[in-house]
């Protein structure tokens, strides 16, 4: 069943430091794949999103249960905006959308690594990628 691309608000909090061994509120996830999440404090799960043709990383966002399920059944990406406490369809209001081709989790299980066709920009400041800001890093001497 496609979700709205419409907000739902409420935030998918828990009290209390530990790492949440279930979703903050109910989802649909599959459980075996819940079962595998090791989320956040706050119920979350950091999902790095790349293009799927360059494997440029384009962003970071964050997912809860439900964000993860209406990702991987309607193959757009959905997140959690920890600022606005809702759900976001990336592209919905910007048009900038993201339709995605892979999801992969980790070895830990506390992130998510999403493979998008990535049409516009990824980034709310109109770049295509929100890593266009290079540091300055010192070069270590070669070892033999």
């Amino acid at each position: 069943m496609p979700a709205s691309d419409a907000p739902v608000t409420g935030a998918p909090a828990r009290s209390g430091g530990a790492a949440a061994p279930g979703p903050a509120r109910p989802s649909r996830l599959d459980p075996a794949i819940a079962a595998k999440l090791r989320r956040s404090p706050d119920g979350l799960v950091a999902a790095v999103v790349r293009a799927h043709d360059s494997g440029e990383v384009l962003m970071v966002a964050w997912m809860d249960d439900e964000a993860l399920h209406r990702t991987l059944t309607t193959g757009r990406a959905t997140y959690w905006s920890r600022s606005r406490g809702e759900y976001w369809v990336k592209g919905a209001t910007s048009g900038h959308h993201q339709y995605v081709r892979s999801v992969s989790l980790d070895c830990d299980g506390d992130a998510l690594l999403v493979s998008v066709e990535q049409v516009g920009a990824a980034c709310h400041t109109g770049h295509r990628t929100c890593f266009f800001t290079e540091l300055p890093v010192s070069s270590p001497e070669a070892t033999p």
